[in-house]
């Protein structure tokens, strides 16, 4: 009998150099639970491990939210698992979560870190599917007490190349959160027309040269040079906006590579459409009392949250609204909203200062809550007002000797 010949062993990839640069060779931060000393030197340096994803605003989240032993509530952007974990440990055993996501890939690794985290399917159910369709699982459950919705994409998406969400590194130009369905960004550029993709542009990311970069990506492939890297989608733009003077034109690169993906990223997986249909379904999700916050990053869904709660205040359903957002400091939106059984408080938090937006649903009975809370995202807003104004100074003072205040 021939032995077979044993397979020699694969080595592993290994650090090139201190820090390496390539997703696939961070095998220390791609493992955070075996390597506890690289993640936390890591993240000492005000950056986000390989693979991870750090959760914000968390404390001012559950903070809103008031969770109880007892409670259901739904994370409808389970993610990394981060706001999860947090509202889970608030119920203390007590009550459940239902958590919804679209990417199989990582949804099933933080079902298994939440699992070996204590928080098994005896308090946890997630489901593989849209957040949309939080009227099923409301009707299943009887609806929930606070609600959770992080919009947008998460780190560890972007920073595998494989996916294609960062134009930073070579991957495929792909951009799905579940890459098992649906079509690519590369499949969806080979048959759209300059005027479709000039107007995805435009209404997606609101990029400036939305028409320079439509006719250049159009005309690449008329010329069947398909663009299915997330390389070549970086080149066709810089070629497209060398005219820019030297200066201003690495910039202007970068935040107009950043616009393209974002809004490619969009359409592909039908982002706005979800969400006009979560918000849509939102008030009829949520108990008497019940709670919810949503955490929006860019504009497009910023406008889409905002128009949803006006219209339900045209429409009757909220009995006041009142506020707009200012630049440069958190400003509270207040909406009451009528139902037959209880009456709530709609809020928007903005830190522009941190890019970071929330808005809350909370039911008036918690007035005096409610009270301190303004009053103390007012305080906050003076002193980051103070803040800005003080770094406003110190840049004109130092422009004048070109020197770029950090």
């Amino acid at each position: 009998m021939q032995q077979e010949t044993p397979k020699p062993h694969k080595r592993r990839v290994r650090y090139k150099g201190k820090y390496p640069k390539k997703f696939e060779e961070k095998y220390k931060e791609l493992q955070p639970e075996k390597y506890k000393d690289t993640i936390e030197h890591v993240i000492s340096k005000g950056n986000t491990p390989a693979g991870m994803h750090i959760s914000i605003m968390v404390k001012e989240i559950i903070d809103f939210l008031g969770i109880r032993p007892g409670q259901v509530g739904f994370d409808a952007t389970l993610g990394y698992g981060g706001h999860t974990k947090a509202m889970l440990e608030c119920l203390r055993g007590q009550g459940h979560m239902y958590a919804t996501d679209v990417d199989p890939e990582e949804s099933a690794k933080t079902r298994k870190r939440l699992a070996e985290q204590g928080f098994g399917e005896n308090i946890l159910t997630i489901k593989l599917q849209n957040f949309c369709t939080i009227d099923e699982i409301a009707e299943e459950v009887g609806g929930f007490d606070f609600i959770l919705a992080d919009l947008g994409v998460s780190s560890m998406q972007i920073d595998n190349p494989k996916r294609g969400f960062s134009f930073k590194v070579d991957g495929p130009l792909d951009l799905r959160l579940n890459q098992e369905t649906g079509i690519s960004a590369a499949q969806r550029l080979d048959n759209i027309s300059r005027e479709e993709l000039a107007g995805m542009l435009d209404e997606n990311s609101d990029e400036p040269y939305c028409e320079e970069i439509a006719k250049a990506i159009t005309d690449e492939i008329r010329r069947g040079n398909h663009i299915d890297t997330t390389t070549k989608l970086r080149e066709v733009i810089e070629k497209t906006l060398s005219f820019l003077p030297e200066k201003e034109r690495k910039d202007t690169v970068k935040k107009t590579c950043q616009r393209v993906f974002q809004a490619l990223r969009i359409d592909v997986n039908r982002e706005f459409e979800v969400l006009y249909e979560f918000m849509e379904k939102l008030p009829g999700a949520l108990r008497p009392g019940g709670r919810a916050a949503i955490l929006t990053f860019h504009s497009g869904e910023d406008k889409l949250v905002k128009a949803a709660m006006k219209e339900g205040y045209r429409s009757g359903i909220y009995s006041s609204y009142s506020g707009t957002v200012e630049w440069l400091s958190p400003v509270v939106y207040l909406v009451q909203k009528i139902s037959p059984n209880s009456t709530y408080e709609t809020q928007w938090v903005t830190d522009r200062l941190s890019g970071q937006r929330y808005e809350t649903s909370v039911p008036t009975s918690v007035t005096l809550e409610n009270g301190w809370l303004i009053a103390a995202y007012a305080a906050a807003g003076a002193a980051l007002l103070g803040l800005a104004w003080l770094l406003y100074r110190r840049r004109r003072s130092e422009s004048a000797g070109d020197v770029v205040a950090v």
